[in-house]
């Protein structure tokens, strides 16, 4: 069945608006004579809230999807709105600004800074994203994922894991509403694969972000509250999963 989330009831009779709007959005990329369509006209609307999960296999378009709603990229037609901004049309200082301080964004390769250490990291990510920026803070945050006592530690001198963690709070940090998440456990082993899904739910129950996260792994797909699959650039199903 598929689930319009354009309006999402809410506890107590409210409801909660999208935040996340993509009309028949296709994305074709060419290169010489070469052309590939990644996406092929995309319907979806994703409400306040919302811990959503983009799921495909390799090719399906998810990455693709992540990058016009992070603003780093443009549709080849249709709409891309994010908390009010359309995407499609914005001018690139609009689109910088809203992943400075609306949408903040996890990948598989952790973009931490590697001369710096973790509180530094930290500390940067809220500057850039035009908050004071407040050393107590960032080992508050650095604390929260698990890595208090590891802040004068640079990226090179953690896990995998820890480094995933140092990312996401590299996020947290910034406090943005809505943050987008890439295959965040393609490198991790099942153990901490786990732990960073554990504090990715958690974080996204106590803070209520809207939380959209590309995968290909059912076990991370199965912590949403709702599925959306994804075959050769389309919406195949899109579902309630709690």
């Amino acid at each position: 069945m598929v689930v319009n989330a354009a309006v999402q009831s809410e506890p107590g009779g409210r409801t909660a608006a999208a935040v996340i709007e993509l009309a028949d959005v296709i994305r074709v990329y060419r290169e010489a004579d070469v052309e590939t369509i990644a996406l092929r006209g995309i319907d979806l609307e994703i409400a306040a809230g919302e811990f959503v999960a983009i799921m495909g296999r390799s090719g399906s378009g998810k990455s693709t999807l992540l990058q016009l709603l992070a603003g780093s990229d443009r549709p080849t037609a249709g709409r891309v709105v994010v908390d009010g901004i359309d995407l499609s049309r914005a001018e690139e200082d609009q689109r910088a600004s809203l992943r400075g301080a609306h949408v903040g964004i996890v990948f598989q390769s952790q973009n931490l800074v590697p001369f710096l250490d973790l509180e530094e990291n930290i500390a940067l990510a809220s500057e850039l994203a035009g908050r004071p920026v407040d050393r107590a803070a960032a080992r508050g945050i650095l604390a929260r994922v698990g890595l208090e006592g590891r802040e004068s530690h640079r990226p090179a001198q953690l896990s995998g894991g820890e480094q995933q963690r140092a990312a996401l709070a590299a996020v947290l940090v910034t406090k943005a509403p809505i943050v987008l998440a890439d295959e965040i456990t393609g490198e991790l082993d099942s153990v901490n694969a786990e732990l960073l899904l554990d504090l990715l739910a958690e974080i996204h129950d106590a803070e209520g972000m809207t939380l959209v996260v590309a995968t290909h792994d059912p076990d991370v797909a199965g912590r949403a509250d709702r599925l959306v699959e994804l075959r050769d650039g389309r919406v195949v199903g899109d579902r309630r999963l709690q």
